[in-house]
């Protein structure tokens, strides 16, 4: 492809004329630069106008210029975007979503370059720490193991490696870091891992180190290599840059992005209500044309016979469960067409014809035919699910007749249908052709069975599965909102396959060349490796792997054959647009899909058959039970009927007919209730572990435990009447907790009912003598004291928190149960003591429990269930020690750390939320699983068999296939008797090791190797050639698609569905948290948004002022932001090998930060005086001055190599977080905080889950891999043997990270793999083998779980940042509206007199924030409020507050009561506003202004008048009078102004 054929030039002159010839049109037409409509006017046209002056000088450029010049010309690609109106609107779109991302942009931004500091400080230099071979005694040698040595040792072979690695073993000099092997001694020598790449050496590697870890590529190497050279405790550091970038700022975009997306859709609908006349136009001609339609019809009917009118009237009859199809599908025909089906799409020929259609139109109606036709797509599936290889002659000819029975099956449900409905009705019916093109598809199969090379097209017959979607509702309607998604979005994957097409071939033509020329830098028999850009194709699966989210193995190739600056600027620009794209896309299709809940479908004939066939077998089942229980039980039946008769005229001796009357009304009230009853109380506290918190705390003793109870109830009842139903309700019980001193809550007292009736059945039945009676009561009223005794006990607070800390403590002594506890003999002893007091203990509580609220209300609660199911797996593990043979019951330990989950509220709350957002949504998950086994039953078909191949056991790398083609020549090969024909690990040998696979890919771990394998696979005992089938590619690609995407967005659309349904249930609450910390989120809400506390008062010393008003002043606070960025900027210039001057500079810098800090903390000390260490910034600050100074001065006199340099750096680096402090950094930072803040509380819950799912998961990975064999993912790092260890390798598998690798260890179960009988010094377990089926379950269900809980973390954080979005949007004030309002208030009114004048009235509604805020010039809007004043122009605090309100809601219906809650709730908190006595208002001092100036006005020119008359009469004046008037005018004038 890189070489252009002959006819290839003319095209692209052609191509050039024609390009150029479009300009000068659109000059002449639009003109140069008038206006906006003109040719410069539109930004397209500038990308038009560059690509073409660019070609036609690369056409007379000299030839250095050329291969530029023909890189900048594919950016002709993207005229395809100004060609489509809707691309262009897209492209504005995301710019406008780009815009609102701006803020989050700089925030990630600072956090990487301040991550990258930190990391620097770190890990400088310590990735050049490796296994050096020490000399012998007769060796001369020097070797240097000095950090400041500048001549370091060159990377040579004397390095100790690790078998198959090409990067020499790292090492640290800390206990917890890697150790060399004997006869290596750790130094700093040659270069970092991954050609030099990967360092913090610099601020740049580490900047490019850090963005890895945000994007998650490939992490669990860089994690491996800092545990190895610097120490497993820097997992702390790993663990918080994934919690803030992979999570958290993943979150904040894609909050922000939803935000953005939702604001464009709600755009989009007021535009499309503005056309809305246009629409309905067309609506009518639409609608005419089918009244048309309809007429032809009509007329088809008058002409046809009588006898074919019962014909015609059957037809209508079979379609009409199509109308809506039809309707649907709009495809309006001529009358020709009409006339043509009539002839031959409609048979009529004779009444047989007819009679034998009505038989066949009742059998494919009937129920049980649907049903039939179901059982047969399910066993279709079985079969197809069961290919595998190798295969059996035996089954393979299973598979073959089942195959063509299968294909009969579904061709004579075809030819039924065709005969019932004709062709005519059959195929308007979009199911119907389907199921023609699968018959058809199997036909041609069968005919073309002999014919090889047919795989591709034997796979297609997993498209039978779909056929099960026809009586499945949940997979229609997904699949309808699917194809009208992609409808509604075909510009945004027309852009994204645009956007990935250009950068396909613009990194071709940039970077082609240097792979072809420089091949041998990255590959040592210079040949193209499977990842580069030298072709089309490699270069477009290249961009699909950066968008996937692995580039940086693919960059490090690339910079080193084209250099750093143009891949780093390339890859950046792939994967940035690239993403926001997908996240568009995804945004896109996940607010499609919430609609999947809220549409409510009908459902189809099929399923309704379906399910009415299932009915019709239930009834029948139940009938024939019924009839052989009746014949044996008909005896027993009638003693027992006369038993309770006498029973109940017994019980009527006792009982007055009101009081049986109200029982029986009682009992037909609860039986109407019950329907109402049952969604909140029955459904919410049977399902799973979902009790209401009362209940759980309080549990009533079951009714019908004693009959002495049931007799001393009855006698309570009798005399008490008729009286409150309550008290009634409180004597039925005889446990105290819930009769004495407790009181009764809703949720009680809906038990308390439900038992009632309970407790009438039970004495009607139980009745004993009056003899009985007296004897009984005394052991009851014992009984009855000891279970009151033991409620009080369960219920007591202490003894709640004793079986909580016994609780922690018996699972935290899990975690000292490792490989070593065999060498820790006093450790194993206690541990075993400790296991027997936890088990005596918790059967204790047990039986307690059992004594308090019997048997039945204990196992009602689900709670108790767990404990009762912990106490058995704690009585297995005591009976697992008595005996060897039952020594495989000790590993069942793990699940004593579940306990955890009944002991504390906020776990409990987490697991309710989490069962009420997944199981709704685990029909959604099972059409995503079917969706899955259609990729893995095409996988079977397209590479069964074909991953094996011949392996060289000295090299461990395959032959070539010049040397061993097939398996008979591997196994001739004379060195190869071991392993001489291998296969992949992970293959599509059957359908199980299908969906592994498939999983490997889904979570991009391992999938390299799996395509690798899939490309090169030749034929089944055929050896694997590089590359031989590139295009196998397509079906990963079509799986990550179809198989990831899409069903990714399903099932996070329908959680997210549910999370929002289940909020609004609870008041629009977190549905993550307790009750107690609804009211930490309030207090949290007055924490983000108080900007202080009190404020300081203002020393009365001058001197003293003038630093107080220097220090307080925002400028000052601005130089201090300053000098904060310098600082860190002068961090950045540092390196690993920097000279000594550069050394020298700055530790002086770093001294003079520390001076001026100290300077900053003394003017601080020396102006607020005492109330200095009341902010909580201050003692900030100070900590870090005094630590500055301790760091400076400590290396003077204990040494550099005790104190790190880097350490007076970390410290002074620490204040970079005054830039998110509220009022003194950016207000976009404190907004982007705020939901992180906000949602602590929820994600405190959710990640205690987190930790104790890791901790059970790592107790039992300790126990069943702690001895496997270190190889691929397990090392000295990563490994089951230790606690620390395997939560280790559990945080990479929570994010996803080297999972592969691991189970690739566990999976050497084989002798060649491994050796079971190895010894393990210092324990009894021999062997270092591996379970793969054990192991596979591990991963794959914790793999889920946690998933599971984290996006749920995910969805927690988005929502709550569009619930502050939402609540920013709405014409409606909140609490933090009126705190902002009151702190702004405080600035104005720093003496708390609760009035401000009223000339500061403007600056202050100035001052405030939306939706309160006024913008100057406001005096207009404020006179018109009509503020009340007092005296000396002074304004009310609650006047203006309750006018700004008013002002902002405008006519709500709800005003009036925000008001006089407002007014109310003020004057509780100020009760001296009494004194308050307004004299005038706003709007009568302008009018009083007003006023006087015009009485001013017209007495000056009254008074100037009468002047000029007076001048006019009087002639001749002395000199003296004229200065006396003269004075007594100017005096009036004087007195006028005023």
């Amino acid at each position: 492809m890189t070489n252009m054929p002959k006819w290839g030039t003319a095209v692209e002159n052609t191509l050039l004329g024609v390009y150029t010839f479009e300009i000068f049109v659109k000059l002449l037409a639009r003109g140069i630069c008038a206006g906006s409509f003109s040719f410069v006017g539109d930004p397209w046209n500038w990308l038009d106008f560059s690509v073409t002056l660019f070609e036609l000088l690369a056409r007379y450029s000299p030839l250095n210029l050329i291969l530029k010049l023909e890189i900048v010309r594919t950016w002709r690609i993207l005229k395809i975007i100004p060609l489509n109106q809707g691309l262009k609107s897209l492209v504005v779109i995301l710019i406008h979503c780009l815009k609102k991302l701006l803020g989050a942009i700089i925030l990630t931004l600072f956090f990487l370059s301040i991550f990258s500091l930190i990391a620097m400080g770190l890990f400088m230099g310590n990735l050049k720490h490796k296994c050096l071979r020490w000399p012998q005694e007769n060796e001369n040698v020097t070797l240097h193991n000095r950090a400041g040595n500048p001549y370091y040792i060159r990377e040579t072979d004397n390095f100790y490696y690790l078998e198959g690695e090409r990067y020499a073993l790292l090492c640290g000099n800390r206990t917890d870091a890697g150790q060399c092997p004997e006869g290596y001694v750790c130094v700093k020598a040659g270069i970092n891992p991954d050609h030099g790449f990967t360092s913090f050496d610099n601020f740049g590697s580490a900047f490019l180190s850090l963005f890895r870890l945000m994007t998650q590529d490939y992490p669990e190497a860089l994690y491996h290599q800092i545990l190895y050279a610097s120490g497993k405790i820097y997992m702390i550091f790993f663990v918080v840059v994934s919690f803030w970038f992979a999570f958290y700022m993943a979150s904040l975009f894609l909050g922000i992005f939803a935000v953005a997306y939702e604001e464009e859709k709600q755009a989009a609908a007021e535009r499309s209500m503005k056309i809305g006349p246009t629409f309905q136009q067309t609506l009518k001609e639409l609608q005419e044309r089918d009244e048309v339609g309809e007429i032809t019809q009509i007329e088809m009917k008058k002409r046809s016979s009588t006898s074919i009118n019962t014909s015609v009237d059957i037809l209508e009859d079979t379609t009409l469960r199509q109308k809506e199809e039809i309707k649907k599908s709009k495809k309006l025909c001529s009358l020709c067409w009409y006339r043509f089906a009539k002839t031959f799409l409609i048979w009529n020929c004779s009444p047989c014809w007819l009679k034998l259609k009505e038989i066949f139109q009742r059998i494919i109606t009937d129920p049980f035919t649907d049903l039939f036709f179901t059982m047969c797509i399910i066993l279709n599936i079985y079969f197809l699910a069961l290919e595998h290889y190798p295969m059996s002659d035996e089954t393979n000819h299973l598979l073959i007749i089942g195959n063509l029975v299968f294909i009969g099956i579904f061709t004579a449900e075809m030819i039924f249908k065709i005969i019932a409905m004709h062709p005519y009705g059959y195929f308007q019916v979009g199911w119907n052709i389907f199921d023609s093109i699968i018959v058809f598809h199997g036909l041609t199969e069968v005919y073309l069975a002999n014919v090889e090379g047919m795989a591709l097209f034997q796979s297609l017959r997993m498209l039978r599965i779909f056929k099960l979607g026809k009586y499945w509702p949940t997979f229609e309607k997904l699949m309808l909102t699917l194809s009208n998604s992609l409808d509604d979005l075909k510009e945004v994957i027309l852009l994204l396959f645009t956007f990935v097409f250009f950068s396909s071939v613009f990194g071709m033509k940039l970077f082609g060349s240097s792979y072809r020329t420089f091949v041998c830098r990255i590959d040592e028999d210079c040949r193209l490796p499977r990842w580069h850009m030298s072709d089309f194709f490699h270069s477009f699966m290249n961009v699909f792997r950066i968008l996937c989210g692995e580039w940086i193995e693919t960059l490090w190739d690339c910079m080193e054959v084209a250099g750093q600056p143009q891949c780093i600027l390339f890859y950046m620009m792939v994967i940035l647009i690239g993403n926001l794209l997908i996240l568009y896309l995804f945004l896109a299709l996940v607010s499609s899909f919430s609609s999947y809940n809220a549409a409510k479908t009908e459902e189809n004939n099929e399923t309704k058959n379906l399910q009415l066939a299932m009915a019709r077998i239930k009834k029948g089942i139940n009938y024939m039970l019924l009839k052989i229980l009746c014949k044996k039980q008909s005896a027993p039946r009638e003693t027992m009927n006369q038993v309770n008769d006498m029973y109940v005229k017994e019980n009527m001796s006792d009982h007055t007919l009101s009081e049986l009357s109200n029982t029986q009304d009682f009992l037909k009230d609860k039986e109407k209730s019950i329907g109402t009853e049952k969604n909140t109380m029955t459904e919410n506290e049977n399902l799973s572990l979902m009790p209401s918190p009362s209940v759980s705390e309080t549990v009533p003793i079951a009714s019908g435990e004693s009959d002495i109870e049931n007799l001393d109830n009855k006698e309570i009842q009798s005399k008490s009447g008729d009286g409150d139903s309550k008290e009634k309700l409180k004597q039925s019980s005889s446990s105290e907790c819930s009769t004495v001193d407790i009181a009764i809550s809703e949720e009680e007292d809906m038990v308390y009912e439900h038992e009632k009736p309970k407790h009438l059945k039970n004495g009607c039945r139980r009745r004993s003598s009056p003899g009985q009676i007296s004897r009984l009561s005394r052991r009851g009223k014992i009984w009855q004291n000891i279970r009151k005794t033991c409620c009080k006990i369960v219920e007591n607070s202490w003894f709640k928190c004793f079986i909580g800390l016994v609780t922690l403590f018996s699972t935290s002594a899990l975690a000292f149960e490792d490989i070593y506890i065999d060498q820790r003999k006093t450790i194993k002893i206690l541990l075993e003591y400790a296991d027997m007091i936890f088990t005596y203990i918790f059967i204790l509580e047990m039986l307690l429990k059992w004594i308090a609220y019997g048997f039945k209300a204990y196992f009602s609660n689900n709670w108790y269930k767990l404990d009762f199911m912990v106490v058995i797996v704690f009585c297995l593990s005591l009976i697992g020690k008595t005996r060897e043979e039952l020594k495989p019951l000790c590993s069942i330990k793990f699940l004593r750390a579940l306990r955890v989950l009944s002991q504390f509220e906020r776990m409990k709350v987490v697991v309710r939320a989490l069962i009420k957002t997944t199981l709704p949504s685990l029909n959604v998950f099972l059409v995503c699983l079917m969706i899955w086994l259609i990729f893995s039953i095409m996988g079977v078909h397209l590479f069964a068999g074909k991953f094996y191949e011949c392996i060289d056991p000295t090299s461990g790398e395959r032959f070539y296939v010049s040397e061993v083609m097939n398996k008979t020549q591997c196994e001739s090969l004379v060195f190869n008797d071991s392993m001489p024909w291998e296969n992949a690990k992970l293959n599509f040998d059957n359908i199980g090791n299908g969906f592994l696979s498939l999983l490997q890919v889904a979570t991009f771990n391992g999938w390299i190797t799996i395509m690798n394998s899939a490309i090169d696979a030749v034929a089944i005992n055929m050896q694997p050639t590089f590359e031989y089938n590139l295009y196998m590619y397509f079906y990963f690609i079509i799986f990550i698609i179809f198989g990831l995407f899409l069903p990714l967005s399903m099932l996070i659309s329908v959680i997210i569905a549910n999370f929002n349904k289940h909020k609004i249930k609870q008041g629009g609450s977190n549905i993550f948290i307790t009750a107690k910390q609804k009211k930490q989120y309030r207090e949290l809400k007055k924490l983000m948004y108080d900007n202080s506390q009190r404020p300081v008062p203002r020393p009365g010393n001058k001197f003293q002022g003038l630093i107080f008003d220097l220090v307080t002043s925002r400028v000052f606070n601005v130089v201090i932001i300053v000098l904060i960025c310098s600082q860190v900027i002068t961090f950045m210039i540092q390196s690993d090998e920097q000279s000594p001057q550069v050394e020298r500079a700055v530790y002086w810098i770093s001294s003079v930060f520390v001076m001026l800090y100290t300077l900053e903390c003394l003017l601080k000390l020396v102006s607020f005086l005492c109330y200095y260490f009341t902010i909580v910034w201050n003692i900030f600050d100070f900590m870090v001055v005094i630590f500055s100074i301790t760091g400076l001065l400590l290396p003077i006199t204990v040494g550099y190599y005790l104190v790190p340099p880097s350490l007076v750096q970390l410290i002074l680096l620490s204040r970079v977080i005054h830039i998110l402090r509220l009022g003194k950094g950016p207000k976009v930072f404190h907004n982007l905080m705020l939901p992180l803040i906000l949602s602590l509380p929820a994600l405190l819950n959710i990640s205690l889950l987190i930790f104790l799912v890791m901790f059970v998961y790592a107790i039992f990975g300790m126990y069943n891999f702690a001895y496997v064999k270190k190889e691929a993912g397990i090392n000295d790092v990563s490994n089951f043997e230790t606690f620390g260890s395997s939560v280790l390798c559990l945080f990479q598998v929570t994010i996803f990270a080297g999972w592969d690798g691991m189970l690739n260890a566990i999976f050497n179960s084989k002798w060649s793999d491994c050796d079971p009988d190895k010894i393990n010094p210092g324990t009894q377990v021999r062997g270092d083998c591996g379970n793969p089926s054990i192991g596979i379950f591990y991963f794959v269900s914790y793999i889920l779980i946690s998933w599971l809980i984290i996006i749920n973390m995910y969805i927690v954080v988005i929502m709550e940042f569009l619930n502050i979005a939402s609540k920013k949007k709405a014409k409606t004030l909140s609490e933090d509206d009126f705190r902002k309002f009151f702190q702004v208030w405080n600035r104005f009114d720093p003496e708390r007199t609760q009035y401000i004048d009223s000339s500061k009235l403007s600056d202050f509604a100035a001052s405030l924030d939306p939706p309160l805020y006024m913008a100057k010039p406001n005096k207009g809007q404020l006179i018109a409020m009509d503020l009340p004043m007092a005296v000396g122009d002074r304004i009310h605090c609650l006047d203006i507050l309750l006018a700004f309100t008013n002002r902002v809601m405008g006519k709500d219906t709800r005003m009036e009561k925000i008001l006089s809650e407002i007014e109310s709730g003020f004057m509780l908190a100020n009760p001296f506003k009494i004194t308050y006595e307004p004299i005038t208002t706003t709007l009568k001092r302008k009018q009083e202004a007003v006023s006087a100036t015009i009485i001013q006005r017209a007495y000056k020119s009254y008074r100037l008048r009468q002047n000029d008359k007076n001048r006019s009469n009087i002639h001749i004046l002395d000199g003296d009078g004229n200065v006396q008037t003269s004075r007594e005018g100017d005096y009036f004038d004087k007195a006028k102004e005023k």
